[in-house]
């Protein structure tokens, strides 16, 4: 059954609200704030529904910095502070189940001239790609509630995650640093290529490795196979839970809306 997609109006804060007959099982036993491979997902089927949301509140960062924490820091990573998520040149989104409890987030950063949080490890590596031209944004703080884990719900989060810079600043192409281990992850599931070897992440004293997404590449996948879950069985990645072209544009529509309604998120 496709997923039905309702985005925002604007009498209310949705981005994006979503229906679907699917519930995911308890996966208590993932250890990692993102699933490593397809089997970590698994659906049962009832009536379910998630929104995304913008973090523009005080609760709302409250809500995703203890998500945050709770996913990385058992495995030993530095506590990550609420603060940097208020940083001007970034926002937060929130993926909420039955529009009660926060079950995903994800921060989005634009380059500008306070750099990015790669810069800290790669900085000669982002230096080769701006001079070459390419507007960089990069994806930080991915975390999947182990409660919750669904490949709509972690598609449509990285989707909106995606049209914001790629829409509202004109960026070709997007970073993530990752730990080794889930650098596969990644590779399979939505298309990052390795462009920066391992190195320790002073931010939170771990090993990291760099990741690249071509935002061009993503585009012509989404036309090709968003959206399209009869390509879901032959077709592992998280592509075809991605949103079609068609939602896309009304998604961009409504992010840039609340951009001109809030300035203080462009």
């Amino acid at each position: 059954m496709a997923t039905k997609y309702d985005v925002g109006h604007d009498c209310d804060d949705d981005i994006i609200a979503s229906f679907f007959e699917s519930v995911p099982s308890t996966l208590s036993s993932m250890s990692y704030a993102i699933p490593e491979n397809d089997d970590t997902v698994s659906l049962s089927t009832q009536t379910h529904e998630y929104r995304i949301r913008l973090a523009n509140t005080e609760e709302r960062h409250e809500s995703a910095s203890i998500l945050i924490n709770r996913m990385y820091e058992w495995r030993g990573y530095k506590n990550l502070s609420a603060q940097t998520l208020t940083e001007p040149n970034r926002i937060t989104l929130l993926a909420y189940d039955n529009d009660a409890d926060v079950i995903g987030t994800i921060s989005v950063g634009v380059d500008s001239p306070l750099g990015l949080y790669a810069d800290s490890g790669y900085h000669d590596v982002l230096e080769d790609m701006r001079a070459k031209g390419k507007v960089l944004c990069e994806f930080n703080r991915l975390a999947m509630d182990p409660q919750v884990r669904n490949k709509r719900v972690l598609a449509s989060l990285f989707h909106v995650a995606y049209l914001y810079p790629y829409g509202l600043f004109g960026c070709t192409d997007g970073l993530l640093e990752v730990n080794p281990r889930h650098a596969r992850f990644y590779e399979q599931m939505l298309g990052f290529t390795l462009i920066g070897s391992e190195r320790i992440c002073p931010r939170v004293n771990a090993p990291s490795v760099l990741l690249l997404i071509d935002f061009e590449e993503l585009g012509r996948r989404i036309r090709e196979v968003g959206g399209r879950m009869d390509r879901a069985v032959g077709d592992r990645s998280l592509f075809p839970y991605l949103m079609t072209a068609k939602d896309s544009e009304g998604i961009l529509g409504r992010l840039r809306q609340m951009a001109y309604d809030s300035p203080s998120i462009s």
